[in-house]
């Protein structure tokens, strides 16, 4: 599976645009999907705990002890009919946000540095970039940052200034 197709299926993309990350594999079998499957569900931590939906294609991994042990987690799986991109736009956007904005200007060896490129790219994401689609509005502004007027602007930056954002200073 390559990393896109691995991003693609790990959105849980709701109103709120937030997305997870859940796992990456080369080789994803039903043992794999049936424990990731579980995680999503957990009452504590799960990305899906709050969710009504998991909209996935109709790849077969998707297989059918998978579907159920979502079922059991309170979440109904929808299969997208096939060839149909724009059911799941949400995390199409994604998909295209993160290859044009991080991935497409990386050189990336291996998968260590593939998690580190999308973890810090998550964090920009939610945290520091603007989103058009949400009235210019950060979705998930960090519990210390304070909006502030007063101050000089300064530029902070992200995988070594591939992801830039600004922020004023306190005054």
């Amino acid at each position: 599976m390559s990393p896109e197709q691995s991003i693609k299926n790990s959105c849980c993309g709701t109103e709120t645009r937030r997305v997870s990350l859940v796992g990456f594999t080369p080789y994803p079998d039903q043992d794999w999907m049936e424990q990731q499957a579980r995680n999503l569900t957990m009452q504590q931590w799960g990305c899906l705990r709050d969710c009504r939906y998991l909209l996935h294609d109709r790849d077969a991994k998707f297989c059918q002890s998978f579907r159920e042990l979502i079922k059991t987690g309170r979440v109904n799986p929808l299969r997208l009919p096939a060839r149909s991109p724009n059911l799941n736009s949400y995390a199409e956007r994604w998909v295209r946000s993160v290859k044009e904005e991080c991935l497409a200007k990386l050189i990336l060896f291996g998968e260590s540095s593939l998690r580190r490129a999308l973890q810090q790219y998550l964090l920009h994401y939610h945290e520091e970039r603007n989103h058009q689609g949400k009235g210019n509005q950060i979705l998930f502004p960090s519990q210390t940052e304070t909006r502030r007027d007063m101050g000089a602007v300064r530029c902070r930056e992200r995988l070594g200034g591939l992801l830039k954002y600004y922020e004023r200073e306190a005054a």
